[in-house]
Protein backbone atom coordinates (compact mmCIF):
# COMPACT_ATOMS: atom_id res chain seq x y z
CA UNK A 1 0.00 0.00 0.00
CA UNK A 2 1.39 3.31 -0.99
CA UNK A 3 2.22 6.12 2.00
CA UNK A 4 0.21 9.03 2.37
CA UNK A 5 2.35 12.12 1.84
CA UNK A 6 2.00 15.06 3.77
CA UNK A 7 1.85 18.05 1.25
CA UNK A 8 1.85 22.17 3.12
CA UNK A 9 0.62 24.52 0.94
CA UNK A 10 1.36 27.82 2.27
CA UNK A 11 -1.28 30.23 0.82
CA UNK A 12 -3.38 28.31 0.81
CA UNK A 13 -6.36 30.44 0.94
CA UNK A 14 -5.35 32.71 -2.05
CA UNK A 15 -6.74 31.46 -6.00
CA UNK A 16 -4.26 29.23 -6.78
CA UNK A 17 -3.42 27.82 -3.01
CA UNK A 18 -6.65 26.96 -2.75
CA UNK A 19 -7.93 25.66 -6.15
CA UNK A 20 -4.38 23.32 -5.41
CA UNK A 21 -5.35 22.05 -2.15
CA UNK A 22 -9.57 21.27 -3.37
CA UNK A 23 -7.57 19.88 -6.56
CA UNK A 24 -5.51 17.37 -4.70
CA UNK A 25 -7.46 16.69 -1.90
CA UNK A 26 -8.73 13.60 -4.56
CA UNK A 27 -5.37 11.76 -4.15
CA UNK A 28 -3.99 9.85 -1.18
CA UNK A 29 -2.27 13.10 0.64
CA UNK A 30 -2.55 14.48 3.81
CA UNK A 31 -2.97 18.48 3.23
CA UNK A 32 -1.71 21.04 5.43
CA UNK A 33 -3.11 24.34 4.59
CA UNK A 34 -1.31 26.76 5.92
CA UNK A 35 -2.20 31.00 5.68
CA UNK A 36 -2.04 33.80 7.67
CA UNK A 37 -5.50 33.74 8.34
CA UNK A 38 -6.41 30.94 10.24
CA UNK A 39 -9.87 31.44 9.88
CA UNK A 40 -9.64 31.43 6.44
CA UNK A 41 -7.59 28.09 6.23
CA UNK A 42 -10.18 26.42 8.33
CA UNK A 43 -12.85 27.62 5.42
CA UNK A 44 -11.03 25.77 2.84
CA UNK A 45 -10.49 22.44 4.67
CA UNK A 46 -14.06 22.75 5.82
CA UNK A 47 -14.79 22.91 1.78
CA UNK A 48 -12.69 20.12 1.15
CA UNK A 49 -13.99 17.91 3.25
CA UNK A 50 -18.26 19.12 2.60
CA UNK A 51 -16.95 17.78 -0.51
CA UNK A 52 -14.65 14.80 -0.26
CA UNK A 53 -15.43 13.77 3.27
CA UNK A 54 -12.86 11.37 2.95
CA UNK A 55 -9.80 13.53 2.74
CA UNK A 56 -7.34 14.56 4.99
CA UNK A 57 -6.97 18.56 5.18
CA UNK A 58 -5.94 20.63 8.07
CA UNK A 59 -5.63 24.47 8.91
CA UNK A 60 -2.49 26.02 10.27
CA UNK A 61 -1.02 28.76 10.51
CA UNK A 62 2.45 28.60 10.90
CA UNK A 63 4.62 27.84 7.50
CA UNK A 64 7.41 26.65 9.75
CA UNK A 65 5.69 24.10 11.47
CA UNK A 66 3.65 22.72 8.49
CA UNK A 67 6.96 22.68 6.82
CA UNK A 68 8.80 20.82 9.10
CA UNK A 69 6.08 18.19 9.08
CA UNK A 70 5.33 17.97 5.05
CA UNK A 71 7.09 15.77 3.06
CA UNK A 72 6.83 18.48 0.19
CA UNK A 73 5.84 21.92 0.23
CA UNK A 74 3.93 24.01 -2.41
CA UNK A 75 4.70 27.60 -1.76
CA UNK A 76 1.71 29.26 -3.21
CA UNK A 77 2.26 32.56 -2.68
CA UNK A 78 3.00 35.71 -4.86
CA UNK A 79 6.45 35.98 -6.46
CA UNK A 80 7.46 39.31 -3.68
CA UNK A 81 6.22 36.61 -0.98
CA UNK A 82 8.47 33.95 -1.79
CA UNK A 83 11.76 35.37 -0.14
CA UNK A 84 9.89 35.89 3.04
CA UNK A 85 8.65 32.21 2.65
CA UNK A 86 11.92 30.71 1.90
CA UNK A 87 13.86 32.77 5.10
CA UNK A 88 11.01 31.30 7.41
CA UNK A 89 11.41 27.09 5.76
CA UNK A 90 14.69 27.42 4.78
CA UNK A 91 15.92 24.94 7.41
CA UNK A 92 12.82 22.91 7.83
CA UNK A 93 13.05 22.56 3.92
CA UNK A 94 16.07 20.85 3.87
CA UNK A 95 16.21 17.58 1.66
CA UNK A 96 12.26 18.12 0.57
CA UNK A 97 10.64 18.87 -2.97
CA UNK A 98 9.25 22.37 -2.65
CA UNK A 99 7.22 23.67 -5.69
CA UNK A 100 7.36 26.60 -6.97
CA UNK A 101 4.26 28.07 -8.76
CA UNK A 102 5.16 31.74 -9.34
CA UNK A 103 5.05 34.46 -11.80
CA UNK A 104 7.39 37.08 -11.74
CA UNK A 105 4.84 39.52 -13.27
CA UNK A 106 4.90 43.48 -13.46
CA UNK A 107 2.37 45.45 -12.44
CA UNK A 108 0.75 46.00 -16.17
CA UNK A 109 1.68 42.49 -17.08
CA UNK A 110 3.76 43.22 -20.15
CA UNK A 111 6.94 41.87 -18.41
CA UNK A 112 8.53 40.15 -15.77
CA UNK A 113 10.60 41.29 -13.20
CA UNK A 114 12.86 39.37 -13.28
CA UNK A 115 16.44 39.06 -15.28
CA UNK A 116 16.46 37.45 -18.50
CA UNK A 117 19.15 34.97 -16.76
CA UNK A 118 17.06 33.86 -14.44
CA UNK A 119 13.43 33.22 -13.30
CA UNK A 120 11.38 33.09 -9.79
CA UNK A 121 12.36 29.03 -9.11
CA UNK A 122 15.71 29.57 -9.95
CA UNK A 123 15.89 32.41 -7.34
CA UNK A 124 13.75 30.35 -4.95
CA UNK A 125 16.44 27.86 -4.85
CA UNK A 126 19.24 30.06 -4.18
CA UNK A 127 17.68 30.76 -1.29
CA UNK A 128 16.69 26.88 -0.58
CA UNK A 129 20.23 25.35 -1.62
CA UNK A 130 19.60 21.99 0.54
CA UNK A 131 15.90 21.13 -1.57
CA UNK A 132 15.22 20.35 -4.19
CA UNK A 133 13.37 23.17 -5.91
CA UNK A 134 10.80 22.16 -8.71
CA UNK A 135 8.71 24.48 -10.98
CA UNK A 136 4.54 22.92 -11.48
CA UNK A 137 1.72 24.66 -11.97
CA UNK A 138 2.47 28.12 -13.00
CA UNK A 139 1.39 27.73 -16.23
CA UNK A 140 -2.27 26.68 -15.47
CA UNK A 141 -4.84 29.72 -14.24
CA UNK A 142 -6.81 29.28 -10.92
CA UNK A 143 -10.04 28.72 -12.76
CA UNK A 144 -8.60 25.41 -14.85
CA UNK A 145 -8.39 23.43 -11.94
CA UNK A 146 -12.00 23.16 -11.69
CA UNK A 147 -12.07 22.63 -15.52
CA UNK A 148 -8.48 20.80 -16.69
CA UNK A 149 -10.25 19.72 -19.92
CA UNK A 150 -11.12 22.82 -22.40
CA UNK A 151 -12.39 21.50 -25.22
CA UNK A 152 -12.58 18.23 -24.96
CA UNK A 153 -8.88 18.43 -24.21
CA UNK A 154 -6.64 17.74 -21.34
CA UNK A 155 -4.84 20.67 -20.48
CA UNK A 156 -0.91 20.22 -19.89
CA UNK A 157 0.92 21.56 -17.21
CA UNK A 158 4.71 21.60 -17.74
CA UNK A 159 6.86 20.77 -15.03
CA UNK A 160 10.88 21.46 -14.70
CA UNK A 161 13.95 20.87 -12.03
CA UNK A 162 17.01 19.36 -11.49
CA UNK A 163 16.05 16.51 -9.62
CA UNK A 164 14.63 13.38 -11.33
CA UNK A 165 13.14 11.89 -8.26
CA UNK A 166 11.28 15.02 -7.46
CA UNK A 167 9.94 15.63 -11.01
CA UNK A 168 8.38 12.06 -11.01
CA UNK A 169 6.99 12.79 -7.51
CA UNK A 170 5.52 15.98 -8.66
CA UNK A 171 4.42 15.02 -12.35
CA UNK A 172 1.63 12.30 -10.27
CA UNK A 173 0.88 15.38 -8.37
CA UNK A 174 -0.46 17.35 -11.30
CA UNK A 175 -2.04 13.64 -12.60
CA UNK A 176 -3.92 13.86 -9.55
CA UNK A 177 -4.76 17.99 -10.15
CA UNK A 178 -6.41 16.53 -13.36
CA UNK A 179 -3.95 17.76 -15.78
CA UNK A 180 -1.55 15.95 -18.79
CA UNK A 181 2.47 16.60 -16.95
CA UNK A 182 5.24 17.56 -18.88
CA UNK A 183 8.75 17.45 -17.75
CA UNK A 184 9.87 20.42 -19.47
CA UNK A 185 13.83 20.01 -18.78
CA UNK A 186 15.67 21.15 -16.43
CA UNK A 187 14.88 24.40 -13.19
CA UNK A 188 16.59 26.95 -16.06
CA UNK A 189 13.40 26.24 -18.28
CA UNK A 190 11.33 27.57 -15.82
CA UNK A 191 12.51 31.01 -17.88
CA UNK A 192 10.16 30.21 -20.66
CA UNK A 193 7.42 28.47 -18.43
CA UNK A 194 6.88 31.92 -16.79
CA UNK A 195 7.35 33.61 -19.93
CA UNK A 196 4.41 31.34 -21.23
CA UNK A 197 2.47 31.98 -18.91
CA UNK A 198 2.79 36.34 -19.04
CA UNK A 199 1.37 35.02 -22.79
CA UNK A 200 -1.24 33.49 -21.75
CA UNK A 201 -2.68 36.49 -19.16
CA UNK A 202 -1.79 38.41 -22.23
CA UNK A 203 -4.24 36.59 -24.74
CA UNK A 204 -6.53 36.18 -21.71
CA UNK A 205 -6.80 39.83 -21.69
CA UNK A 206 -7.24 40.23 -25.23
CA UNK A 207 -9.39 37.74 -26.39
CA UNK A 208 -11.65 37.34 -22.65
CA UNK A 209 -11.25 34.09 -22.66
CA UNK A 210 -12.77 34.27 -19.11
CA UNK A 211 -9.25 32.92 -17.12
CA UNK A 212 -10.28 29.43 -18.64
CA UNK A 213 -7.80 28.48 -21.11
CA UNK A 214 -4.36 26.40 -20.91
CA UNK A 215 -1.77 25.13 -23.19
CA UNK A 216 -1.37 22.10 -25.17
CA UNK A 217 0.73 21.17 -26.91
CA UNK A 218 -0.27 18.65 -30.06
CA UNK A 219 1.65 15.86 -31.71
CA UNK A 220 1.20 12.69 -33.40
Amino acid sequence: MKTTQTIAIIGATGNMGSALAKSLSKGNYRLLLCANDLDKARAVAEDIRKNNPAAAAEATDCSVEASWEADMIIVAVPYAAEKEVARRIREVANQKIVISIANPLNDTYNGLVTAPDTSAAEELQQLLPNSRVIKAFNTTFAADFATPVIDGKQVDAFIAGNDADALQVVSELVSTAGFHPIEAGELTVSRTLERMQLLLIQLNSKYNYNWRAGWKILHQ
